[in-house]
């Protein structure tokens, strides 16, 4: 990248959504930018972007320029990216609270199965019961607990394959006092095919990975016109896909399950894309260093 010192479904808060990507479905400015940091800022250090740079690289995907600046303040206001100024130019960088976010989508989308067929036979069962008037507190934790992979096994008990450790999320909310959490595996009496189907809208995470697959089986067949603009579109929408699987045990899913044909399309454009894409963001974005790191 050109340093030039002197010179973003669960819903995402966005309120637009750019015009069809390369593969097809409308994607939300936040998830494009998410992705464009993950990919092109995470692992160069702490720097900061001239914002004249990402309305450059999401213009390549259809976002407008007014809808990138409203993203980027909304983005600020959330805590997820923080503002630099230099003289006349304002530069973008991400906060400690984005960085951690986007390491962990990185796990996810880079070195993480979409199929699960490691499963060790245990779960992970959270229990909680939320004061009346902690509505947001509420929201949030089925947010990140839908995220972590849990499904809501009844009400207030919610359910995730494997030992998963929650001890971060419920820190950060402050909800210790009001939750129950338990790691255990299931009696032979329970049908857990029954029990997935009943918990999970498995038709729903299918035909997400189905759509996928046939949206962007074509890219295979010939180079792409832009790898940047291909490969951020690519991302954004694997993390979305990815985003609503709780990666359920294989052995307890349909034979046919969609995710492993469409990791596979994902990950073949992904190496194909990736080197190009770093060369035109290259030469494109306009960074300096973020100051105080």
């Amino acid at each position: 990248m050109k340093s030039r010192v002197n010179s973003s479904d669960v819903d995402d808060g966005s309120t637009g959504t750019a015009p069809a990507s390369p593969a097809g479905p409308h994607l939300r400015p936040q998830s494009l930018l998410l992705a464009f940091f993950g990919d092109h800022v995470l692992e160069e250090g702490p720097l900061c972007v001239y914002s004249g740079s990402v309305i450059d690289v999401l213009g390549r995907v259809g976002v407008g320029e007014h809808a990138v600046r409203s993203t980027l303040t909304r983005m600020v206001n959330r805590g997820l990216l923080q503002r630099q100024r230099q003289g006349r130019r304002m530069y973008f960088g991400l906060t400690p609270h984005a960085t951690q976010i986007l390491h962990n989508g990185r796990t996810r989308v880079w070195h993480t199965s979409a199929v699960n067929d490691d499963w060790n036979g245990t779960w992970t069962l959270l229990g909680f019961s939320l004061p009346e008037a902690w509505q947001r507190q509420r929201h949030d934790l089925r947010s990140r607990l839908t995220w972590t992979g849990f499904g809501p096994l009844y009400s207030g008990l919610w359910i995730a394959p494997g030992d998963v450790d929650l001890s971060e999320i419920v820190a950060e909310l402050g909800i210790a006092a009001h939750v129950k959490i338990f790691h255990a595996r299931a009696d032979a009496a329970t049908d857990i095919d029954v029990m997935i189907r009943d918990t999970w809208d498995l038709e729903t995470i299918a035909a997400r990975y189905t759509a996928f697959g046939k949206r962007w089986i074509a890219h295979l067949d010939g180079p792409s016109v832009d790898p940047l603009a291909t490969h951020l579109c690519l991302v954004a929408e694997w993390l979305g896909a990815i985003r609503a699987d709780p990666r359920l045990p294989a052995r307890h899913l349909p034979s046919d399950w969609p995710a492993r044909s469409a990791e596979e399309t994902f990950r073949r454009i992904a190496e194909r894309t990736t080197r190009p894409a770093r060369q035109v963001a290259a030469a494109l974005l306009e960074t300096t260093p973020l100051e105080g790191s």
